[in-house]
């Protein structure tokens, strides 16, 4: 399972349709998207923020990966959209409604609109995740 997200990183590809055009693709790669931020909704430490695909026309979804550093978190938030986290490798603490669970690689979280939910690194290795939502 691991080396399929890998590779689906590695070359990830999204089908756009553009009017008059049949299908179409996108390629973008780690080092194309990477970007050094605070964690986010006000969350503590350093994290590296990927985002794919977001200047795509009529792509109605959001495609991310984050990197959360050792002790940094994303701050707790109300959901307002249904959102999926998948852990791809080290450990965390998820908070969903005041409730805390462990999560680690093969994990994954749906949240559903009005819950809310924040993510903490813990341990000494780098909590990756691919997160996912719908957009309007």
């Amino acid at each position: 399972m691991m080396r399929v997200l890998a590779f689906l990183l590695l070359t990830a590809a999204v089908f756009a349709q553009e009017p008059g055009k049949k299908g179409g693709y996108i390629i973008q790669r780690d080092a194309d998207v990477a970007k050094s931020e605070r964690g986010p909704h006000d969350g503590p430490g350093q994290t590296v923020g990927y985002v794919f695909f977001d200047k795509t026309p009529n792509l109605r979804f959001s495609f991310r990966k984050r990197v959360l550093k050792p002790g940094a978190g994303i701050g707790y938030h109300e959901q307002h959209e249904d959102e999926v986290y998948y852990v791809l490798s080290g450990r965390g603490v998820m908070t969903l409604d005041d409730k805390p669970y462990d999560v680690a690689a093969g994990t994954a979280i749906l949240t559903r609109t009005g819950s809310s939910h924040g993510l903490k690194q813990v341990g000494s290795d780098d909590l990756v995740v691919i997160i996912t939502y719908e957009t309007k």
